[in-house]
């Protein structure tokens, strides 16, 4: 009975030291009668649970929607084009290996062990570098807003080519063509009663020499219907990004459908939007598929395509072509973004993660690469139609799909429908990637507020109100200068440098075996060839892959431009402050850290405690994790207890003494 007693009491002195022991933070008490405290320091169990896929084939479907997007249509194909032709697949599947792969192998392993958004994961992950995960979040909420403005501009087009019988920009409508607007259609049925067509007027051979303009009806400015149109119509642009204008209305209620699409399909979380992506991932495949065969049958396709695939081998001693496939496969893919980690950290614990990424990977390459022959079979119809070079057609970026292929779509019967079938294609392309951008944001906020999980609904709603707010200056008449200023500067150099240290805090700091182990507590066991090959990798490979694309970014940096106007100062400065943003938030994080760590540390104390994992730090859905006593190696003077009371070295409880680890 005594003894009882003595055990009770000692239980009760014991839960009183734990609890001076947590108020000092001196020696963290690690219990099996209690659960672990959360990052939030509160009880996990009681918030409601993140959710995870409904099936494999939702996260699949939206990993490969996020990695393929706008850009492997009307970006890609022109790199391809200016940097070799065929020959620019060599470097751009040497650097996917490189550089592109390791990074998303190694984020969406890292965000399904812990099954954490980007912020949560890296507050305890490593308490100094938790900025990373902020930065992250800065860098996709900066890019969901205007990514969703290109959203808006294909629901414009789709909008146009449902209500009119004939396309819109098919003519040079006098409400806004310019005398410089070449309609080729105009211009056709002059040149058949032996005219010449001038500044919208068809003059014959006497005419042309009493006003003596036979020398600038050859030199002048041809500019397509579908150039003035979007320009001048849809966008409304102005003269420079200094005259803002107004907002357009059109645009605005564009963009307000895109947010209302985006915020049905995303109000229930992954549940929903893993569901929508079986239709918006496949569809542009089958699209891609039904403009190929047009797009080979029409006259001119071959001179496109064999102008696409004709390798240059000695661009492969280019070094511009190697610095232009590094970036196109390090942003194709995205890393560092802050979505891959997001989209993973919804997967069940022992999902293939390295399958997934050898799956996208390959369906990236080969998607960029159809893309091309799918675009270049349509730009070679037009330079016969045209009477050009196809290197006179050749454009990228918005140029390419709201200029050149609206162009060509007005040349092909039926050209309503064909108009319908590539901007619903570029809209579900578009929509992938957004929903990832906006999973991304929502999932941070809520890792950090899990009370508002059960308002869900109400989060969405929130940042959707938001979006659409901040993207309302892009529908402006200065909003396109807006739009390419911020393509220009927010996920540039923030984002390599993100990478970099990424590699370096998991690779070197946690260490890459180690990682390694955690990855094949999920997949398996490997082989020793297979760890050694990932942790090389990840610790000099890799990094120095990303370190050449950022020197080459800022060796080949220019200042900010959109056409043949070149952005003032004070636009440059607004961009790098942007970009620069996200690498602030991680310092000045980094810093406040150093300032709350234990005060009787020193300095290299407090950098050694806050580069170390949490002792909440571990696999998902698995608190007893901490039992494994390699994760507290670097921890001193660790208390367990069983049942309140401290055990010894045996496994038994001791009344004296706790074990230490």
């Amino acid at each position: 009975m005594a003894k009882t007693s003595r055990r009770e009491s000692q239980r009760e002195a014991m839960t009183d030291v734990d609890l001076d022991w947590e108020e000092h933070g001196k020696f963290p008490a690690v219990s099996s009668k209690v659960p672990l405290s959360s990052a939030d320091g509160g009880n996990a169990d009681t918030f409601p649970e993140r959710g995870n896929w409904t099936g494999r084939f939702d996260f699949l479907l939206s990993l490969l929607g996020y990695s393929v997007g706008l850009g492997n249509v009307w970006r890609f194909p022109y790199l391809a084009y200016n940097n070799g032709g065929g020959a620019f697949l060599i470097p751009f599947c040497i650097m996917l290996v490189i550089a592109g792969l390791p990074l998303m192998f190694m984020e969406l392993s890292f965000g399904q062990f812990a099954a954490l958004g980007p912020v949560a994961i890296y507050k305890r992950f490593c308490p100094l570098l938790a900025g990373l995960g902020s930065g992250m979040i800065i860098v996709s909420f900066v890019v969901m807003l205007y990514y969703n403005v290109i959203i808006c501009w294909t629901i414009f087009y789709m909008t146009a080519s449902v209500t009119t019988s004939n396309l819109p920009w098919q003519s040079c409508e006098p409400e806004w063509s310019t005398k410089y607007c070449f309609s080729y259609a105009e211009a056709d049925f002059c040149e058949a009663i032996n005219g010449t067509y001038y500044l919208r007027n068809c003059y014959n051979n006497s005419m042309l020499k009493e006003l003596n303009i036979t020398k600038l009806a050859l030199e002048m400015p041809k500019r397509p219907p579908a150039e003035e149109y979007f320009t001048n119509y849809v966008l409304g642009l102005s003269n420079g990004i200094e005259e803002t204008g107004n907002i357009k209305l059109s645009l605005a209620l564009a963009l307000l459908v895109a947010w209302i699409i985006v915020f049905l399909c995303l109000c229930k979380g992954v549940q929903s939007s893993g569901k929508v992506v079986y239709f918006t991932a496949l569809f542009p495949y089958i699209v891609l598929v039904i403009l190929f065969v047009r797009g080979v049958t029409l006259p001119g396709a071959m001179e496109g395509i064999k102008f696409y695939l004709t390798p240059d081998w000695n661009q492969l001693w280019n070094a511009q072509v190697w610095g232009d496939a590094a970036v196109q496969i390090f942003f194709a893919l995205s890393p560092s973004w802050g979505g891959l980690i997001t989209l993973s950290s919804y997967n069940k614990y022992n999902n293939n993660c390295y399958k997934d990424s050898m799956i996208v990977a390959f369906s990236n390459i080969t998607t960029s690469f159809f893309a091309g022959l799918v675009i270049f079979s349509i730009i070679g119809f037009l330079a016969h139609e045209l009477h050009v070079d196809v290197k006179d057609v050749v454009d990228q970026g918005a140029g390419l799909a709201f200029i050149v292929y609206p162009e060509v779509v007005t040349r092909l019967p039926l050209s309503p429908v064909w108009s319908i079938l590539f901007f619903v294609m570029l809209l579900t392309l578009g929509l992938d990637s957004q929903f990832a951008l906006m999973e991304t944001v929502t999932t941070a906020i809520l890792d950090k507020f899990p009370k508002l999980r059960k308002y869900k609904i109400w989060v969405v709603l929130s940042v959707s109100i938001v979006g659409y707010l901040g993207g309302l200056g892009f529908t402006t008449n200065s909003g396109m200068f807006w739009l390419q200023l911020m393509d220009k500067y927010a996920a540039n150099w923030s984002v390599l440098l993100i990478a970099i240290t990424e590699c370096i805090l998991i690779a070197w700091m946690y260490g890459s075996e180690r990682f390694l182990e955690d990855i094949q507590s999920m997949i398996g066991q490997r082989s020793r060839i297979w760890v050694l090959f990932w942790s090389w990798m990840w610790k000099a490979v890799t990094p120095l892959a990303l370190l050449f694309i950022l020197f080459f970014n800022w060796v080949e940096y220019k200042p900010a431009s959109y056409g043949h106007y070149v952005y003032p100062l004070w636009a440059d400065a607004i961009g790098w402050t942007i970009g620069l943003l996200p690498i602030l938030v991680i310092i000045l994080n980094a810093i406040q850290q150093i300032i709350l760590a234990p005060h009787n540390l020193t300095f290299i104390k407090k950098i050694k405690l806050l580069i170390k994992p949490t002792p909440e730090w571990g696999p998902a859905g698995n608190p007893c994790f901490v039992s494994h006593s390699r994760r507290y190696e670097n921890v001193a003077n660790t208390v367990v207890l069983v049942n309140g009371m401290p055990i010894d070295d045996d496994g038994n409880e001791n009344e004296d003494e706790g074990l230490q680890l």
